[in-house]
């Protein structure tokens, strides 16, 4: 493979905490290697219709503290068409592009991993999901920082909670994923995690409840990942509303806040080993790649893992929730 001596880096799907600290990372570390970096805006829509302009250091200078992304970011359905994909392909080669390092969640290393596969082209993925749901990485780029939101907001229902004798139903982010709504609920205190990957019937979440909401209790704490597994936060509080009339119900959808805010330490820090890693990769000649971390120490982890493996919840954090709950 011929010297890489200019990259593009982009951001794609929902934005997550963090995002902006790997922004400046590629930047700074392929600027290091004497490389030129294009920054593309508005993910893969801005790809396939040119919206690039060349980043320099004092680009990416105090933006390590901001979240969401300076680069914007916007669903694409185009780009999930070979001739979308060949649109992107065409602009990467005429703005002189020779890898590209894609920062986002699972749909976004998807899209990458066509790209990559159609054109023999060099694409590195970050996996930046507040979600953590990405194979084959032990944590994701905003996840630490969304459980920080959470953890902030359930100790402020908490306090209203008790007040009035309140069972609140706190809806999170995770649709496929319910690691937000798990280590929530350690995080906070609450007495049940309601996730999809542990589907809850009738009899079941009656079992959890019983087992959480005891009469010495005067308030409870429920969380709930938003998919539809779990017919989210309503759902949920319809059915313990059937099952428990005495108690008052009230819900709370956390929503988009958990996208939002300056990103934790953990984040900036991961965010920034994740982006010089990516850089190392395609000077290694690596492609079709995601920048994971297993045990502190940085993997190379291929598309096809990372999109198509499940990651799975760790069954010693859900019995922890039970346990704690009594």
């Amino acid at each position: 493979m011929s010297k890489i001596q200019c990259i593009g880096v982009l951001t794609s799907g929902g934005d997550a905490p963090g995002m902006n600290a790997a922004i400046r990372s590629v930047t700074r570390a392929a600027i290091a290697e004497g490389m030129q970096v294009k920054a593309i805006y508005r993910g893969f829509r801005g790809l396939i219709s040119g919206e690039i302009r060349e980043f320099h250091t004092e680009d990416v200078s105090n933006i390590i503290q901001r979240g969401g992304t300076i680069l914007r970011t916007a669903r694409c359905d185009e780009f999930t068409t070979p001739e979308g994909r060949k649109k992107a392909y065409e602009t990467l080669k005429s703005e002189g592009i020779d890898a590209l390092v894609v920062i986002g969640g699972d749909g976004s290393l998807r899209g990458a991993a066509a790209l990559s596969a159609e054109y023999n082209y060099p694409v590195v993925g970050l996996p930046g999901t507040i979600d953590n749901d990405l194979y084959g990485t032990d944590i994701t780029i905003g996840y630490t920082t969304a459980l920080d939101t959470i953890m902030e907001a359930v100790d402020k229902i908490r306090d209203t909670a008790s007040s009035h004798d309140r069972l609140f139903i706190v809806e999170v982010m995770g649709r496929d994923a319910g690691f937000l709504a798990l280590n929530g609920a350690i995080a906070t205190g609450a007495e049940a995690a309601v996730i999809p990957e542990c589907a809850i019937g009738p009899d079941e979440l009656t079992r959890t409840l019983k087992q959480g909401l005891r009469k010495t209790k005067n308030s409870s704490i429920v969380l709930v990942a938003e998919s539809e597994v779990t017919g989210g936060a309503i759902g949920v509080a319809r059915r313990v509303r059937e099952l428990y009339p005495e108690f008052d119900v009230r819900v709370t959808i956390l929503g988009h806040i958990q996208r939002g805010g300056s990103p934790s330490a953990t984040d900036r820090i991961l965010a920034s080993r994740m982006g010089i890693a990516a850089i190392t990769a395609l000077i290694e000649g690596q492609r079709n790649v995601m920048i994971g971390i297993k045990n502190s120490q940085l993997v190379y982890v291929p598309f096809s893992r990372a999109i198509k493996g499940d990651k799975a919840i760790n069954r010693d954090l859900v019995n922890a929730v039970s346990i704690l709950s009594t």
